[in-house]
């Protein structure tokens, strides 16, 4: 099967072109906006998803489009909201008039925003950043498309050998913040969040890249509030204070989500646990294999905010 992996140099890309190159041919097209070079022995095209001449080019030389390419993250998407719609929702458009086979589209559970419960995929939407707007969006354009939608959770761990960590997730950069600070400042801390770890998406997305489901599917592993998953650093972390203030934090996202329907219909389950990825992220900051945690490339929007993306 010829794949190809729109966005496969990012963060999320790295593991997915690991696991699919096993048994496909993948080709990856990016524009590197987090990266100087793209190091993988699997095809690559340099280029920018908004270059729809180039891109429409070679779209009907693959079997699957798998499209990872976005802004992610609430404040990266913040900076420049009309950017935002324009790759994360409009470039989607283009993908759909432009090809008519197999999708598989990486959106968020961000798209549910605040609500008690736990959600489905039949649940209201309630989005509240241009993140979770543009990629609801994005899922409009593809529902007549042949595509597999997966609603993600929370991201953590490391992708792969190659790609960037995101040191701006919660799980991550509090892990980070524990070494080195020895201190995790928790704001209220009952706010719900459905992890996922980062490999479990390339999991899911092999498990069904053979089968004919179609349409929307949450994807997480567990649902954690905030202070546990500062607790069960803090089981890792020895001698680490967790400061928590009753302030709120500026992300206002509540949420609880169930991926029972992709269970029942394909099979599979999200499987990495949360130790796992903090363990990673643990032996990266540990070792001294990051020189220095706050450079701007691990954050998305500190990177955007400085370099900026045109």
């Amino acid at each position: 099967m010829k794949i190809l992996v729109v966005g496969g140099a990012g963060y999320v890309g790295g593991g997915i072109v690991d696991k699919l190159s096993q048994e496909h041919e993948v080709t990856v097209y990016d524009s590197l906006i987090y990266e100087t070079s793209y190091r993988k022995k699997v095809n690559f095209i340099l280029g920018d998803i908004r270059d729809t001449t180039k891109l429409n080019g070679i779209l009907n030389n693959f079997d699957v489009v798998v499209w990872l390419a976005a802004l992610v993250g609430d404040g990266a998407c913040a900076i420049n909201p009309e950017l935002t719609f324009e790759i994360n929702s409009e470039s989607v458009k283009n993908l759909v008039e432009n090809f008519d086979k197999r999708i598989i589209f990486l959106s968020t559970c961000s798209v549910y925003g605040a609500q008690d419960g736990v959600l489905t995929e039949a649940s209201d939407t309630n989005p509240l950043s241009e993140y979770a707007s543009s990629k609801l969006k994005a899922e409009e354009y593809l529902q007549n498309a042949n595509a597999l939608i997966f609603r993600l959770g929370t991201l953590f761990g490391i992708s792969d050998e190659f790609s960037r960590v995101r040191l701006d997730l919660v799980v991550n950069v509090l892990t980070a913040k524990a070494l080195i600070d020895k201190k995790i400042s928790v704001y209220g801390g009952e706010q719900w969040r459905p992890l996922l770890h980062v490999n479990d998406v390339s999991n899911a997305i092999n498990h069904c890249l053979n089968t004919d489901v179609s349409g929307i599917y949450n994807l997480h592993h567990k649902n954690y509030r905030i202070i546990d998953i500062a607790r069960e650093i803090e089981n890792k972390v020895k001698d680490v204070e967790v400061e928590v203030t009753p302030m709120s934090f500026e992300d206002a996202r509540n949420y609880q989500v169930s991926s029972q329907k992709l269970l029942d219909e394909t099979g599979f389950e999200a499987s990495i646990e949360l130790i796992n990825g903090v363990n990673e992220i643990y032996d990266l900051i540990f070792h001294n294999r990051i020189k220095d945690i706050t450079d701007p490339r691990y954050s998305n929007q500190n990177f955007l905010q400085k370099f900026g993306v045109s």
